[in-house]
């Protein structure tokens, strides 16, 4: 991966690519089987990685961290950051569904509620001629403190011969699963998709394109689920304290390389008779 395209946003490493070269990249790690996870980051998430060393641990440790807020992208602009865009994980599903269905991919898909994902996949067939589906399942509720069902989940991923596999069953819970499972079932690529397998599958309306557009996706998820996503978008206005911090962190070092910079052309060599031009910054 590329390291000059890679933005430090308040201490969290993100991938600074558009959608195509995300896209490129997975084709490499499928050719090479390289067994890794790729994950995207909302403000929700973007809490959790600085708050959770667990959290913290598994996006450090993923191929690639994706953008997936309009709000990331606006504090990122105002640090000087800038991210080249946002890609929601749908999206990105879609993209990879369609590139898979031309270079003739696996795809599992595990999540949501029953026959959510076998929906999913129809949807996807329909869409994507060539599609293939390497199998769906949706986990009953607790099943990863059951070892027979996680023996179960596995054996099947590991049968399945997929090439991607995609995980819809909400942060971290999804994070957790394909971090401490990836090296068991041996899929090359696993994505981190929350609602989008919902989405697809159409269990779940999602927000207008307009509003998708213009950051305003959580306001449709306020209001068409408010009893369950309210008090999580409140709580996630704590995501601006730590944007003020490292705001004011960014202040003060251009403040004293301003500073330092103004001494060191200020500074007088009697030994030539003239100024210093030499700057060490």
């Amino acid at each position: 991966m590329d390291q000059k395209k890679v933005v430090d946003f308040l201490g969290i490493r993100l991938n600074n690519l558009t959608a195509e070269e995300i896209l490129d990249h997975v084709d490499q790690c499928i050719a090479q089987r390289k067994i890794c996870q790729i994950v995207g980051v909302n403000v929700d998430q973007a809490l959790r990685v600085i708050e959770n060393p667990v959290s913290k641990k598994i996006f450090e440790d993923a191929e690639i961290v994706f953008t997936d807020g309009k709000p990331i992208i606006w504090m990122a602009k105002w640090l000087k950051r800038p991210i080249v865009e946002k890609i929601s994980g749908p999206d990105l599903m879609e993209l990879l569904c369609e590139r898979a269905a031309k270079k003739g991919y696996r795809i599992f898909l595990l999540g949501a509620g029953p026959g959510v994902a076998a929906n999913a996949a129809k949807n996807l067939e329909q869409r994507y001629p060539g599609f293939q589906c390497a199998g769906t399942y949706s986990p009953p509720m607790g099943f990863e403190k059951d070892p027979k069902e996680m023996e179960k989940i596995i054996s099947m991923l590991k049968e399945s011969q997929a090439d991607q596999l995609f995980v819809g069953m909400g942060s971290p819970k999804q994070d957790i699963f394909i971090y401490e499972n990836m090296q068991k079932y041996q899929i090359p690529v696993s994505y981190s998709m929350g609602a989008a397998l919902d989405f697809i599958g159409g269990s779940v309306k999602r927000a207008p394109k307009w509003m998708c557009d213009h950051g305003l996706e959580w306001l449709h998820r306020c209001m068409t689920n408010p009893k369950r996503l309210v008090k999580r978008y409140v709580e996630d206005l704590r995501i601006f304290s730590y944007y003020r911090s490292s705001a004011d962190r960014r202040k003060k070092q251009v403040v004293f390389k301003k500073s330092y910079l103004g001494k060191e052309f200020g500074r007088y060599d009697k030994s030539t008779g003239g100024r210093n031009d030499k700057v060490w910054i």
